[in-house]
């Protein structure tokens, strides 16, 4: 099987990702985001065990936080806990993700909806500006880190500016297996230029009111993952 220590990502790569340590307010669930963000990241893959001793030691910090953020990661169904024994990071749950999408595309066609109410939104422009800064993660610095950074920020800014910025929150939090999907699909050749080519129209679409086609252009580009899935799942074996 594989163990943290084994893997690619060692201790001492570990220690570095987080050499200034975990503040040591909210410790748990700092901790419990760095551990989610990095199995989202496909750092930590499907069977790879992680070791309380291992992760308390490389984030500086007790087993207790290690254990509840453990604990977190289990409810959303990222890892699984087997008591007495080992902890391991669980394979990607299609169901799960097609939950997730459900949930999402139902919220994001209502956000919309409310963005195109008003004569100019406000927010219109700063959504332009994030598409602007992705063109440029992607065609000028080549930077996909970024580039993902910014897509799920052009996202989270619709509903910030919708007014609901907690139904964004509800989303992520459930979002783990669907976003490691995504992740493998962003390495396919040219996922990432439909990407900001769908962006796009659904700005042109926010900036023209045209709700029926921003509609469809949200559908069309939520629904892109989950459409290849079977091609990504003959691509990635391992994490299904």
């Amino acid at each position: 099987m594989t163990t943290l220590l084994s893997h690619a990502l060692s201790l001492s790569a570990v220690s570095s990702v987080s050499s200034s340590g975990i503040r040591r307010t909210s410790t748990s669930h700092q901790l419990y985001e760095q551990l989610r963000e990095r199995i989202i990241a496909l750092e930590l893959p499907p069977a790879l065990q992680l070791s309380r001793n291992e992760l308390a030691e490389a984030y500086g910090v007790s087993q207790t936080p290690v254990r509840d953020a453990l604990q977190m990661l289990e409810k959303e169904g990222l890892v699984i806990v087997y008591p007495q024994s080992r902890t391991e990071v669980t394979r990607i749950d299609l169901r799960h993700a097609r939950e997730t999408q459900f949930l999402r595309m139902s919220l994001e066609l209502e956000v919309v909806r409310a963005l195109t109410v008003e004569e100019r939104h406000p927010a219109v422009d700063q959504v332009v500006r994030l598409v602007q800064l992705q063109d440029t993660a992607l065609n000028v610095d080549e930077d996909l880190e970024r580039f993902a950074l910014l897509d799920r920020q052009f996202h989270r800014l619709m509903f910030e500016a919708a007014g609901v910025p907690d139904l964004w929150a509800l989303i992520q939090s459930r979002s783990g297996h669907i976003d490691r999907l995504r992740k493998l699909n962003l390495m396919d050749p040219g996922k990432a230029a439909t990407i900001l080519t769908a962006h796009r129209e659904i700005v042109g679409h926010l900036k023209a009111r045209d709700l029926s086609s921003a509609h469809e252009a949200v559908r069309r580009h939520l629904s892109g993952t989950l459409a290849k899935v079977e091609e990504i799942q003959r691509a990635h074996p391992e994490f299904f």
